[in-house]
C-alpha cells in the first residue's frame, strides 16, 4: 500500500486549486494579481504612493518600500541557490508565463508579505487593506499553477522576516528630521 508523501499532498492541493481556475471570473482574477505583483511591482507603487500621500511619515514609507524591494530581491537570491523547477500538472497549463523557470521561494509571496509586515506597521491603512491582498496574490500564484504551496509559504516567510528585521529601521532617524 502507497502511503502518501508530503510531495502528494502538496501536488493534490496544487491541483485543486488550480481547478478553480476552471470558472473565467477566477482565472481572470488570478492573472490580474499575478500581473499586479510582478517583480513587486503593486507593493513598490503602493510605497512610493505613501510615501507621497504621507508626507509626514515619507521616510518611514521610503524605507517600508526598501525592506520590500530587498525581500524580493532575497527571494530571487535564494531561487538562485535552490533552483526548484515550477510544478507541471497534467491537463493543466499555467495561467500566466512566468520570467523564471525556478519556483522556491515564491518572489510574489515574499513581496507581498514584507508589504503586508512593512506597511502594516504605518497603521492604519496598510494594516487593514495590505493583508488581504497579499493574500489573494500569493493564492493567485497556486491558481495559476506556477508555485507548489510550499513556495508559497517559504516566500512568505522570507518576505515577513524581511520586513520585521528591519522594522527599527524603518522607523529610524529621519523620521524625526522633518523641515
Amino acid at each position: 500500500m502507497h502511503k502518501p508523501s508530503y510531495a502528494d499532498a502538496e501536488r493534490r492541493l496544487l491541483a485543486a486549486l488550480r481547478d478553480c481556475a476552471r470558472d473565467p471570473r477566477v482565472a481572470a482574477g488570478a492573472r490580474a494579481l499575478s500581473f499586479a505583483g510582478e517583480h513587486g511591482a503593486l507593493w513598490l507603487a503602493a510605497g512610493l504612493a505613501g510615501a507621497v500621500a504621507d508626507r509626514h511619515r515619507r521616510a518611514a514609507w521610503l524605507r517600508a518600500t526598501a525592506l520590500v524591494a530587498g525581500a524580493h530581491l532575497a527571494s530571487m537570491g535564494v531561487k538562485r541557490v535552490v533552483r526548484r523547477p515550477r510544478p507541471l500538472l497534467a491537463g493543466a497549463e499555467p495561467l500566466v508565463r512566468t520570467e523564471g523557470r525556478h519556483s522556491f521561494p515564491s518572489s510574489h509571496a515574499s513581496s507581498a508579505a514584507a508589504a503586508a509586515v512593512a506597511y502594516g506597521a504605518l497603521r492604519p491603512v496598510g494594516a487593514r487593506l495590505v493583508p488581504p491582498l497579499a493574500a489573494a496574490v500569493c493564492v493567485s500564484r497556486l491558481v495559476a499553477g506556477v508555485h507548489y504551496p510550499s513556495d508559497i509559504a517559504a516566500g512568505a516567510l522570507l518576505g515577513g522576516v524581511t520586513a520585521r528585521a528591519g522594522a527599527a529601521w524603518m522607523r529610524g532617524p529621519l523620521e524625526g528630521s522633518r523641515r
